[in-house]
């Protein structure tokens, strides 16, 4: 381990619950439904539903892992303590990747909301990551001042979308048909919206009295992000086809007689993206200080800034590398390829969970196992394109390692 110093504990049960709905409902709730109700046609809350269980599943594994190792790193550091180092950097390579992409996505997805204009959706999707880096660079507890700012702007514009479409008149529409397979394709992309409670684990370190707050918060954040998907999931169906359009929410407010809305559904939009892009980036960075304390990564990155008490090289890494993704990547399709990433994530959390003696075990085993399978089941159903990318860049990863390793054990001999 490294010699740095550790991360202050400043974050409470609030905080934390905050910081992982923002990551929840900002990822997810204006993105997500489109490309799952293409592949789940009719069957999009049966798809919900699975994807919600599996959720559960690996949040039970994670707090019960984080209540043991409150460190940063999340997955990363639990594969290594209960199954071995490679097990623990495959999980922290996936979380990497994965959310790196994700951050990219949520800046460009707010951008997206605020113009339409090409080449200036680039240019703010940038100006967001600079931005929002550094309030994440001035200390998490600015990142969750500004966390619970924007989480309540989300909700207070989703609670308004929901009354709009629950008390007009319904649409009637065609379903579409759909197969099991479908079914479970749109639960896995549909699962990257319920991956926000990762933020809670990653930021173990942060965390006051981490063996009672990071279950709670797990929880708690799961529970009410698993009601507000439900009930937006109902009011889109409905209201329309949410397959077909980019931005169901604003067209089924629109479609309700209620176009003067649908500004606020933009800008509600905007804020919940910069929401998760801020967790993100906290989580992210967390996860690669854990990985660069144990040479899985340059040491520079471990670096823990003296006054702030945050991972500022790692976060500056981050924001260098999202930029140029936002300035040169259509990431319109990049919910699989995170997805993917983060579903072999929670494999590995799960896995390490079911090792867990008696006495540190808050779920029974069964919930472990049910969480394995479905983790694997749901990345082999996701868009194949995703999937192979995202595996190829785990693997090119794995024999890196693997090579460094090898002349490092040369060298020393």
């Amino acid at each position: 381990m490294s010699d740095q110093p550790g991360l202050a504990r400043r974050l409470g049960v609030g905080d934390a619950v905050l910081i992982g709905l923002g990551s929840m409902v900002g990822a997810g709730v204006f993105a997500v439904w489109s490309p799952a109700a293409r592949a789940a046609g009719s069957g999009l809350l049966i798809g919900l539903v699975i994807a919600a269980v599996v959720a559960y599943c690996n949040a039970a594994s994670s707090a019960q892992l984080a209540a043991v190792y409150p460190v940063s790193g999340g997955t990363y550091v639990y594969g290594r303590e209960r199954l071995g180092e490679w097990w623990g950097f495959a999980a922290g390579w996936c979380f990497v990747i994965g959310k790196t992409a994700s951050c990219a996505a949520m800046a460009l997805t707010f951008a997206t909301y605020v113009t339409s204009i090409g080449w200036l959706q680039r240019v703010l999707a940038l100006a967001a990551v600079v931005a929002l880096a550094a309030v994440n660079y001035r200390g998490v507890t600015r990142t969750a001042r500004l966390t619970r700012i924007l989480v309540t702007c989300t909700l207070a514009v989703l609670a308004l979308v929901l009354v709009l479409l629950f008390t007009t008149d319904s649409q009637q529409h065609v379903s579409t048909a759909t197969s099991p397979y479908g079914v479970l394709q749109s639960a896995g992309l549909l699962f990257f919206a319920f991956a926000g409670y990762a933020r809670i684990a990653t930021m173990g370190e942060e965390v006051r009295d981490p063996a009672r707050t990071i279950p709670r918060a797990v929880t708690i954040a799961l529970t009410v992000a698993i009601g507000i998907y439900l009930l937006v999931a109902f009011a889109l169906l409905r209201h329309g086809d949410p397959a077909s359009t980019a931005a169901p929410l604003a067209a089924a407010v629109d479609g309700a007689g209620a176009a003067w809305a649908v500004p606020a559904v933009r800008v509600g939009a905007a804020l919940a993206s910069l929401g998760a892009l801020l967790a993100l980036i906290a989580g992210v960075g967390r996860t690669t200080l854990a990985m660069a304390r144990n040479q899985d990564l340059p040491s520079w990155l471990a670096a823990v800034h003296p006054r702030y008490q945050v991972p500022h090289h790692a976060e500056l890494a981050l924001a260098a590398v999202v930029g140029v993704l936002v300035l040169s990547t259509d990431l319109r399709g990049v919910i699989g390829f995170s997805s993917f990433g983060v579903l072999l994530y929670y494999a590995i959390a799960n896995a390490s969970a079911f090792t867990q003696p008696a006495e540190q075990r808050r779920w029974p085993r069964a919930v472990n196992v049910l969480g394995l399978i479905g983790c694997v089941v749901l990345a082999v159903t996701l868009p194949w394109t995703s999937a192979v990318v995202a595996a190829a860049s785990l693997a090119a990863a794995l024999l890196v390692r693997r090579f460094t390793k090898s002349r490092a054990g040369s060298a020393r001999s």
